[in-house]
This record gives C-alpha cells, structure tokens and sequence, in this order.
C-alpha cells in the first residue's frame, strides 16, 4: 500500500528533492497489477500538482501498448506483473523508440533483484511502494526533468547481494582516471554541482566527464552506470567517497 505522506523525504540525485515550479504538467502511465494498489496510485498521483495520469496497464505486455499509444512523458513501472515483466517492457520501450519515455521503477522492497535489472535495463530510478505518494510525484518530476533518482544506500544493499564482476566492462572501457573519480561521486549519488564542487572542476567539464563516461560504459543513464560501477567492484558496498 501507498505510505502516508508525513514521512521524510527520500534521497533523489543524491540530495533531498524540492518540487520543481509547476509548468506543463507530466504526463503519466502507471503499470501496476494489483488493482487496488493501481487505482490507489492513480487516485492519489492525480492530485498531485504537475502530474496529468493519462493512463493504466495491469501486466507488461499491456504497458508497453499504452506506452506506444498514449506516449506519457514517464512510465510508473511494477516489475513483478504477469505476461512481461517490468524488466522487459523497460528494455523494450527503450529499445523501440528514439524518444522513449522515461521509467520509474515503483516496488515494495528496495533488495528486490529485480529493481537492479529493471536500472541495467534503462529504467531511471526506483521508488518505493511504501512512501509517501509525494515523493513518489517529486520522482515522477525529477525523472521527466532528465535527472535520475540514486538511492545510493539501497543500491549498495542490492548489488552486494549479488556476485561482483557480472559487468567486466570496466576493464575494457578504458576510463581515465578522472571519469572513476566522477563515476565513484556519482555512486555516492552527488549531483554534479556537488560533483564539481568536490572535484574543483567546472559544472561543464563534470558533464563532459559524466557523458564520456555513460559512453564508455554504454550506459543507458546515470544510474545505469553507478549499477555497473558496484557489480563491476570499481565502487564497492560501505563506500562513501
């Protein structure tokens, strides 16, 4: 069920989240298969300023038709549902479009192995079932602005549960020593501000870093690459910078 909304704020792109200026509102598609946790979420989304939900789906299969008709700006995304699974609608939604929409992975336990290869698959962040519907709005927000949502915590906690060295591309992207540095802030889920301002580098030359870096790693995004730096061992768990 949808937690209250009187607890803290998660962590998102490594800082507290404040709710951007309300514009053109984002559109949604929430692909869930309990109903009630579905209408639960449709109910409560909808009332949030700066979301419009524009549709449902209750299996992946169904998720990836609405997507293709609807075309919402972001897919709220269960990865347990019947007929496709969340991981493979992500992977197909991304792969079928230039413009795809962006993918919120929504789960009920923040160790589900899954939620890690729904983010090796291209989704842009995880939120958790149980938080407040705020917060999971401001990750909605966040992801349609072009961020991604880093629990680096929770990630820790999913890739330590699981053997190291399952992406031996590390080796053979050949970063400099100076994308590591930028892949291991990014890890910790620092922005790139946070990032420059460690590094006394530019805010420019971070992004610079930070695309040759998901380049290298054919990364679909910001997340998708922390999850190779902690499977690959260059970040290990109980990492803090």
């Amino acid at each position: 069920m949808i937690g209250p909304a009187t607890t803290g704020p998660a962590t998102a792109t490594g800082s507290t989240p404040t709710t951007s200026p309300v514009g053109t509102p984002v559109t949604l598609l929430i692909a869930e298969d309990d109903e009630v946790t579905r209408s639960g979420l449709r109910t409560l989304l909808t009332a949030q300023p700066g979301i419009t939900v524009v549709g449902e789906a209750a299996d992946g299969v169904e998720a990836v038709e609405q997507a293709r008709e609807l075309r919402p700006d972001v897919v709220l995304m269960d990865v347990r549902m019947p007929r496709r699974n969340g991981i493979e609608a992500t992977r197909q939604l991304l792969a079928e479009s230039a413009t795809p929409p962006k993918v919120v992975v929504i789960t009920t336990f923040e160790n589900d192995g899954y939620v890690t290869a729904a983010l090796s698959a291209g989704a842009s962040g995880f939120v958790l079932k149980r938080r407040p519907v705020r917060e999971i709005a401001e990750a909605v927000r966040v992801v349609a602005a072009g961020e991604a949502i880093l629990f680096p915590a929770a990630l820790r906690r999913m890739v330590a549960a699981r053997p190291l060295g399952s992406a031996e591309a590390l080796p053979e992207a050949a970063l400099t020593g100076r994308e590591e540095e930028v892949l291991r802030s990014m890890a910790t889920g620092l922005s790139n501000p946070e990032i420059a301002e460690s590094l006394t580098v530019s805010l420019e030359t971070v992004k610079t870093h930070v695309g040759n870096v998901l380049t290298k790693l054919g990364a679909q995004n910001r997340t998708h690459a922390v999850v190779i730096a902690y499977e690959s061992g260059l970040v290990v768990p109980g990492f803090t910078g």
